[in-house]
């Protein structure tokens, strides 16, 4: 093999890898973007329309369901309240059951 034939093949090799790296780097904003967006979706439905309803039933199904496309894809997981990402599967998906007064339930 020439010298200059290994060199291409090295070249390639760590073309491949950085394109490896990037594509996970993608895969990681959009999971934190998604996560982000569907946790401030939940605080505004508790926050506007109560705990209990029906608005934040389904931002904490949407919460859930971004939780689980990040951590199936990455093995992690973006807490946008904490703002800091998790490498164990350890959401609560009551997490934001403190949140906002329960008192307010009855403005459904």
């Amino acid at each position: 093999m020439s010298k200059g034939r290994v060199s291409r093949i090295f070249a390639g090799a760590a073309l491949m890898g950085c394109l490896g790296l990037c594509g996970q780097q993608v895969r990681a904003d959009d999971c934190q973007r998604r996560a982000a967006r569907a946790d401030h979706r939940l605080h505004e439905a508790i926050e506007h329309r109560g705990y209990q309803s029906e608005e934040a039933e389904h931002a904490r199904h949407e919460l859930q369901e971004a939780r689980e496309q990040c951590w199936n894809g990455n093995h992690r997981w973006w807490d946008a309240d904490r703002r800091r990402w998790h490498t164990d599967r350890d959401w609560d998906e009551n997490d934001h059951q403190n949140y906002g007064h329960h008192d307010d339930d009855d403005r459904r």
